[in-house]
C-alpha cells in the first residue's frame, strides 16, 4: 500500500509529521517480530522515523529549494519492508513550499546610456527581471518603479509564463537638466505576507548616438535533440541600426547577466550573430535553456538591443533502464508454493516520456517470473514447484528494457539457491537381490552388499539400513520357522549383510528377507529391497547305505558309520559294512544277486553316486551297476569259484573333493536245490546274519510257513494281473 504526508518547509525541528506504524497497521510487537526496514530512495532530507513510536518526525531543516528547485512536485519516498510474510508499504512525503525566499534581482545596479537626441517619447529599454526561488503564488511576481516624471513601467507576461520588464520613456530626456536619473525597481512577490526585492537603475544621458540595435523578433525560439554533436549551429540572430557609419556597426554578445553555465555550454559569433553549441546537451541535467543575447553598436555612447533566445532540449533515449535488488530472500525451499516473493527490485530510467517506460522479464526460461508492483518497482516471485534434486540453484537474469527508438536494455542477475527439504525416499540400485552364499562360511562372513540411493541434502539424505523383522528364512528341520535374524545381519551405515552363523544347505536353502533404508529427515522416509540368499551346497556329507535287497537272496547288517576317503587305499584300509547274499552255481551270467543302495545329503553333483567293485581287482565273477548298485553275475558261476565270494564295493560321489562309503558283500555260491531252500530262508527277516553276531544263524524257520507265503504272494499277483487286464478291457 502507499501512504501519504505533508512536511511543510523549514518546519520546526521535532514537529511530528504522521504516525507510521499506526496508519500502515502494525502493532508494536511487529516491528521487531517481523524484522521491519526502513528503506529511503534518495536523500532523507531531514525527516526521521522514531524506530519505538513509529513516529515520522522533522529531525533539521527542510528546505525545499535545495531538495528540488523549480519543480512544481517535490517529493521524498521511502519503503517498509515487512518479513515472514513479506510485504511493502510506499511512503510518500511531499514538501510543500512557503515564502522563504525573497525576489533577487541579477544585480543591485543596472546602469543605462540614453543618449538625448533623437530618444522619443516611448522608447522602451528592457530590463532584467528578478527571479524568486519559491514556487506557485509564491513566485508570482509583481514589479513597481518610483516615481520619475521622465519614465514608467511596463510589465508584460508572456506566453510562456516569463515576464517582459522594459522601462518606457515618457518625456524626452534633456542631459543638460538632469544629467543621470536614479530610480529603484521593486519586484513584489504572492506570497502571504509578500516579500519584496530591489534594484537601483542608473540612467546616464548622453548626446549623439541614438539609435540602438532592433532585432526583429524580442523571442527566438528553438529546438535541439541532446546529444548533439559539439558546433553544431543553433540560430543566426539579426539586429539593424538605423544610424549610420560606426554607430550602425552592430556586434553580437551573451548579456551580462547570463549564467557562466550558459556560456560555457554555448558561444556566438560577435560579427554573424551565429549561436553555437560548445558543449553536450543533456535532457537530463536540463530540459531548456533562456539565453538572452544583447547587440552593441559602435557608436560613442555605444546602443545596445537585447533579445531572448529561448531553447527546449529534446529528449533522446541515451540512458539504460537501471535495475537494483531492494530485497532479496534466499535459499527458497523447494517446497515454497507458487506466487512466493523471492525479491522486490526497483527499476528506473532517467529519460521521459516512451523512452522512460519500462517493460520488465526474466531470461532463461526458469520458474520465475517478474510482476510489477508499482510504478518502478517489482516482484520476482515463483511461478512452478521447484525440485532442488533436478536444479539446486538458479541464476535467473532479470531484463529491463525502454520504449525508445531504438531501445536500450538493462540486466540484473540473480542467485537464488534452493534448499532442500525431505521429499525423496530412499531408493535401493535394485527391487531384488539375488546372492548366492556356499555353505559352511563361518559366523561374520560378508554374504551380500545393499546400496541405496537417496537424493536428498545433509541429513534427509543420510541413509541407515536395518533387517525388517517381519522376514523369515525357510523352515528348519527342526524347530519350524526361524527369523531371518537368526541368519543375516546387516550394518546399518554400510549395508552390508554378513552371517551371523554358518548356513548349512542341508537345514535351509533359501533365506528371503526384506532390507529397509530409513533416511533422517523429518518426517523419515523408507524405502525396502527383498534379498533372496540362495545358499550353494558343498560336498560335506559322505554317501550312507541303506538297507540292501538281495537278487539271489541276500543279507545285511545295519549301516554303519560311512567310510570317507579319496583314494583306494584309504578305502581299503578302514571297516566296511558286511552284506550277504548267495548264487547258484551254473546261473546265467547277468543274474542280479543284490542291489547297493545308497544315499548322499548333499545336492546335484555332490549327490550324485556311482558304483565300483574295489575287490577283487581284475576280472572276477562279478560286476556292480555304476550307477544303479545292483551286483550281478559277469559271467556262468563255476565250482571252481569257491564255496562263497568276497566283493568289497565302494560307493562315491562327483564332489570336489569326493567322498565315499564301502561296503563288503558275501555271496555264497550253492547247488540249484539248495537255493530254493536259501530263497525261503531269505524271505525271514529272522534269517538275516549279522556281524556283530559272529557270523552264526540267528535262527530256523518252518518251511511250512514260507509255502504258505508264496501262495499268498501268487494269489496277489495273479489279482494284480486280473485287474489289469479288466482296466485294459475297459478303456479299450
Amino acid at each position: 500500500g502507499q501512504v501519504r504526508y505533508s512536511v511543510p518547509e523549514e518546519g520546526k525541528v521535532g514537529t511530528v509529521l504522521g504516525r507510521l506504524w499506526q496508519d500502515v497497521g502494525l502493532e508494536g510487537g511487529d516491528v521487531e517480530a517481523r524484522r521491519l526496514r526502513v528503506v529511503w530512495q534518495g536523500r532523507r532530507a531531514g525527516v526521521e522515523v522514531s524506530g519505538a513510536s513509529g513516529a515520522l518526525v522533522v529531525s533539521s531543516r527542510v528546505d525545499r529549494e535545495e531538495l528540488c528547485g523549480k519543480s512544481a512536485a517535490c517529493s521524498l519516498r521511502l519503503e517498509l519492508l515487512l518479513e515472514r510474510p513479506l510485504r511493502v508499504f510506499h511512503v510518500e512525503l511531499e514538501v510543500t513550499d512557503i515564502n522563504d525566499n525573497a525576489p533577487l534581482f541579477p544585480v543591485n545596479e543596472e546602469t543605462f546610456s540614453i543618449p538625448e537626441l533623437n530618444t522619443v517619447p516611448g522608447s522602451r529599454f528592457p530590463l532584467e527581471g528578478a527571479s524568486d526561488a519559491d514556487i506557485g503564488a509564491n513566485a508570482e511576481l509583481s514589479y513597481t518603479l518610483s516615481p520619475s516624471e521622465h519614465f514608467r513601467l511596463d510589465h508584460q507576461r508572456n506566453d510562456d509564463q516569463s515576464d517582459s520588464i522594459a522601462l518606457v520613456l515618457t518625456k524626452a530626456l534633456d542631459r543638460e537638466t538632469v544629467p543621470v536619473h536614479r530610480l529603484v525597481l521593486t519586484a513584489i512577490d504572492g506570497g502571504r505576507p509578500s516579500l519584496t526585492g530591489t534594484m537601483e537603475l542608473v540612467i546616464t544621458v548622453l548626446d549623439a548616438n541614438d539609435n540602438a540595435p532592433q532585432f526583429n523578433q524580442s523571442v527566438y525560439r528553438i529546438k535541439m535533440t541532446e546529444g548533439s554533436d559539439v558546433g553544431t549551429p543553433l540560430i543566426t540572430l539579426s539586429a539593424t541600426d538605423l544610424d549610420e557609419g560606426s554607430n550602425s556597426d552592430v556586434m553580437y554578445l551573451f548579456s551580462r547577466r547570463v549564467a557562466t553555465q550558459v556560456k560555457e555550454m554555448f558561444s556566438i559569433d560577435e560579427n554573424k550573430g551565429e549561436l553555437r553549441l560548445q558543449g553536450k546537451l543533456d535532457y537530463e541535467e536540463m530540459d531548456n535553456y533562456e539565453i538572452t543575447i544583447e547587440a552593441r553598436d559602435k557608436g560613442t555612447p555605444p546602443l545596445s538591443g537585447h533579445c531572448k533566445v529561448l531553447l527546449e532540449v529534446l529528449d533522446v533515449n541515451d540512458n539504460a533502464p537501471e535495475v537494483l535488488v531492494t530485497s532479496l530472500s534466499v535459499p527458497v525451499p523447494e517446497d515454497a508454493p507458487v506466487g512466493t516473493v523471492v525479491a522486490l527490485l526497483s527499476v528506473s530510467d532517467r529519460d521521459s516520456g516512451a523512452n522512460g517506460r519500462v517493460s520488465c522479464w526474466v531470461r532463461p526460461a526458469s520458474p520465475f517470473a517478474v510482476e510489477s508492483r508499482l510504478l518502478g518497482s517489482y516482484s520476482l516471485v515463483l511461478r512452478e514447484a521447484l525440485d532442488r534434486e533436478r536444479v539446486w540453484e538458479y541464476e535467473v537474469e532479470v531484463f529491463a528494457e525502454d520504449g525508445g527508438q531504438p531501445s536500450l536494455r538493462a540486466s540484473r542477475g540473480v542467485r537464488v539457491p534452493v534448499s532442500d527439504v525431505n521429499d525423496n525416499a530412499p531408493r535401493f540400485s535394485q527391487a531384488v537381490y539375488t546372492v548366492l552364499c556356499r555353505e559352511n562360511q563361518g559366523a561374520g562372513a560378508e554374504v551380500a552388499r545393499v546400496f541405496a540411493r537417496d537424493p536428498d541434502e545433509g541429513s534427509n539424505g543420510r541413509v541407515r539400513y536395518s533387517l525388517w523383522e517381519g522376514a523369515t528364512g525357510e523352515r528348519a528341520p527342526v524347530g519350524g520357522w526361524r527369523p531371518a535374524s537368526s541368519y543375516v545381519s546387516v550394518d546399518a551405515e554400510s549395508g552390508v549383510v554378513w552371517a551371523v552363523q554358518a548356513l548349512d544347505y542341508e537345514e535351509v536353502q533359501v533365506v528371503q528377507f526384506e532390507v529397509r533404508a530409513v533416511d533422517a529427515g523429518e518426517p523419515a522416509l523408507v524405502g525396502n529391497a527383498t534379498v533372496q540368499l540362495f545358499v550353494v551346497d558343498e560336498n560335506d556329507n559322505a554317501p550312507m547305505l541303506l538297507p540292501t535287497t538281495g537278487g539271489g537272496g541276500a543279507g545285511l547288517v545295519p549301516p554303519l558309520s560311512p567310510v570317507a576317503g579319496t583314494s583306494l587305499e584309504t578305502v581299503s584300509g578302514q571297516d566296511s559294512e558286511t552284506l550277504w547274499a548267495w548264487a547258484s552255481w551254473g546261473g546265467p551270467a547277468g543274474q542280479v544277486v543284490a542291489k547297493i543302495r545308497a544315499v548322499d545329503a548333499d545336492s546335484g553333483y555332490n549327490a550324485w553316486l556311482r558304483y565300483e567293485v574295489l575287490e577283487p581287482r581284475g576280472k572276477g565273477p562279478f560286476r556292480v551297476g555304476v550307477y544303479s548298485g545292483e551286483v550281478s553275475t559277469a559271467r556262468a558261476l563255476e565250482e571252481a569259484d569257491g564255496p562263497w565270494q568276497r566283493l568289497v564295493i565302494v560307493v562315491r560321489d562327483h564332489g570336489e573333493p569326493s567322498r565315499s562309503a564301502t561296503a563288503t558283500l558275501s555271496v555264497s555260491l550253492v547247488e540249484g536245490g539248495e537255493k530254493a531252500l536259501a530263497a525261503a530262508g531269505s524271505s525271514s527277516v529272522s534269517g538275516l546274519l549279522f556281524p556283530g553276531e559272529g557270523g552264526a544263524a540267528g535262527g530256523i524257520v518252518s518251511s511250512w510257513t514260507n509255502v504258505w507265503l508264496v501262495v499268498s504272494i501268487c494269489a496277489v499277483s495273479s489279482v494284480f494281473v486280473v485287474s489289469l487286464l479288466l482296466y485294459g478291457a475297459c478303456r479299450w
